[in-house]
């Protein structure tokens, strides 16, 4: 089921199914270009389509975009990141003890599948990264402080917190590497399409 909401005059929300149909949204929209469409936004199971309304209206784009053929969910390819992490997290235990596996073969699927940014939010710099069906509950009860760097897992995906802040994923390691910097040309190092991997280190 597909569902068009106007957000005033600059901007349309699509509401999908689920994550793939937004992906396979996401993909036909960056490949149709639409005349006026200035920006697209994936999340779970939505699609932000902002525009100029110079150009054209939300009902001009819901129009055009009912029309795209969607092949299925694509996550496209915006460049590969490597992130070092050190697996001490205070929730790796409890991870392995879900899945039924041992800590080291938690962290063996890890850094062995290939993730891909589907979506940003929460934060600036945020990315949900989806890889290996590892299907982690949050925790009960969310921290109210976790550190920037934390790398974590929660329902199917996997992230990295950029700023110290409030949170309820499941913590299996920590990095180094800055997810968002405003000195580089793109702050996020995590933006949609980003192919990441990841690798064990010692503390």
């Amino acid at each position: 089921m597909t569902r068009f909401l106007s957000c005033g005059r600059e901007a349309l929300l699509v509401e999908v199914d689920d994550l793939d149909a937004a992906l396979g949204l996401y993909a036909a929209l960056r490949e149709a270009r639409l005349p006026g469409v200035i920006d697209l936004v994936p999340a779970a199971r939505t699609v932000l389509i902002r525009l100029d309304p110079a150009i054209t209206s939300p009902a001009e784009v819901r129009e055009a975009a009912s029309a795209l053929p969607l092949r299925g969910p694509s996550r496209g390819y915006a460049g590969s990141v490597e992130i070092p992490v050190t697996y001490n997290g205070p929730d790796l235990p409890d991870v392995a003890a879900h899945l039924g596996v041992t800590p080291a073969e938690v962290i063996k699927l890890h850094t062995s599948a290939q993730w891909t940014v589907a979506f940003s939010g929460f934060a600036p710099g945020f990315g949900y990264l989806t890889g290996p069906d590892l299907d982690v509950p949050r925790r009960d009860s969310p921290r109210t402080r976790i550190p920037a760097g934390s790398v974590g897992l929660a329902g199917r995906f996997s992230g990295v917190y950029p700023h110290d802040s409030p949170g309820g994923w499941q913590l299996i390691g920590t990095t180094t590497i800055r997810m968002w910097d405003l000195d580089r040309p793109e702050p996020a190092l995590l933006v949609p399409g980003v192919q990441v991997t990841f690798t064990a280190v010692e503390s």
